[in-house]
């Protein structure tokens, strides 16, 4: 009966690909088989403590493991769906994604002893345009596969310098120098964190989140995103 129910649904509002706008089968929720199948998996949490992921942080945090479902460049399908999560109001997709991810990268034992999960916060500004923090989302979809808690209040961001997309690395360090602080130390201090971005290019932007994380209590640091630029 759900599933005669979910079939009439999708006849009266008809529900399409986030990538390739085809239409989409009951069985489907945000991208059809054809495009996941396609989409270029990284593979990372296959060795979580050794890929080019895990490398861009070792000198700056206790990384533990680090992974990414995707890679990212911009113009490609992977870049489309994001932008639509971040910029046309899908907050499904990030749930749907990282509830995708999470499938994939348990059967790897990736969140092994994990006690919290963090995600990189907006400004309250920024919160505000967008109507939702993506990587919250993205948190959401982690949380109910795993049953890993969230605590997207014990980090806030104090300022925003614009997007960082196609800022050179130097750049990108320094926009977001000092700009988290952590306001409940007692929730991560001797713990193993994970913290969830949508995209991670350089780093920087995740790097000083642990920073902050480390300084109040942290004993190790994971990082999971949908996305990692090569």
């Amino acid at each position: 009966m759900k599933n005669i129910l979910k079939e009439i649904i999708d006849c009266i509002f008809p529900r399409h690909c986030a990538i390739c706008k085809q239409r989409l089968v009951t069985s489907e929720k945000i991208i059809c088989s054809k495009c996941e199948l396609l989409l270029p998996r990284t593979n990372f949490s296959k060795h979580p403590s050794d890929n080019d992921m895990a490398k861009r942080f070792w000198v700056f945090l206790p990384i533990v493991r680090a992974a990414a479902l995707f890679y990212y460049e911009p113009g490609s399908q992977v870049s489309y769906m994001i932008y639509k999560l971040k910029y046309e109001d899908r907050p499904d997709i990030g749930v749907e994604m990282g509830g995708l991810a999470a499938n994939e990268f348990k059967n790897d034992h990736f969140f092994d002893d994990i006690n919290v999960i963090i995600p990189i916060p907006l400004t309250k500004k920024r919160c505000r345009e967008r109507g939702y923090n993506q990587s919250l989302m993205i948190a959401k979809g982690i949380s109910k596969v795993t049953g890993l808690r969230i605590e997207p209040e014990v980090v806030k961001r104090t300022t925003f310098a614009g997007s960082q997309i196609k800022k050179h690395r130097w750049i990108r360090q320094e926009n977001v120098k000092n700009v988290f602080e952590v306001v409940s130390p007692d929730v991560i201090k001797g713990k193993h964190v994970l913290i969830i971005d949508d995209i991670v290019t350089t780093g920087s932007t995740v790097i000083s989140c642990g920073e902050e994380l480390v300084k109040a209590g942290a004993t190790k640091i994971s990082v999971m995103s949908l996305g990692f630029t090569k």
